[in-house]
């Protein structure tokens, strides 16, 4: 396990907060881990995480290991989500594994595919664009 690279994120919006396998110069597959604390922001109310924050969680797992520069995360956005499928919502207490690959390059748009599992059950999947800010 690495230490993550600094995120534009910070508390309450950040979910991911350990690399667990980097992506490499070519960004095949990467791994990151979030876990889910019972205070925090993400699990509150009834103590399951939103399906959209999954979505998000794949952004910023693509972020942290594309090198994690909180500066160009900060002019970039989430642009779109396709095909995202929740099969369950995670609850206080789980860990997490996000799971992420770079599929396209579009100019400034960037897809990626990513998987969030616990354990060996897989809560959701799909695509992600994200669009880089301009420097």
């Amino acid at each position: 396990m690495l230490p993550a690279p600094e995120l534009p994120h910070s508390y309450p919006f950040r979910f991911v907060d350990t690399v667990l396998s980097p992506a490499g110069a070519d960004f095949r597959q990467g791994t990151v881990s979030a876990r889910l604390t019972a205070n925090g922001r993400a699990v509150m109310g009834d103590g399951r995480v939103a399906g959209t924050l999954l979505a998000e969680a794949l952004a910023q797992a693509a972020l942290l290991l594309q090198g994690g520069d909180p500066d160009a995360g900060r002019r970039g956005f989430l642009a779109g989500i396709e095909g995202f499928e929740v099969t369950r919502l995670p609850e206080a207490g789980e860990s997490l594994q996000v799971d992420v690959r770079l599929t396209a390059r579009f100019g400034p748009v960037i897809k990626f595919e990513g998987e969030v599992r616990s354990g060996s059950d897989t809560v959701a999947r799909g695509s992600i664009l994200v669009r880089q800010g301009s420097s």
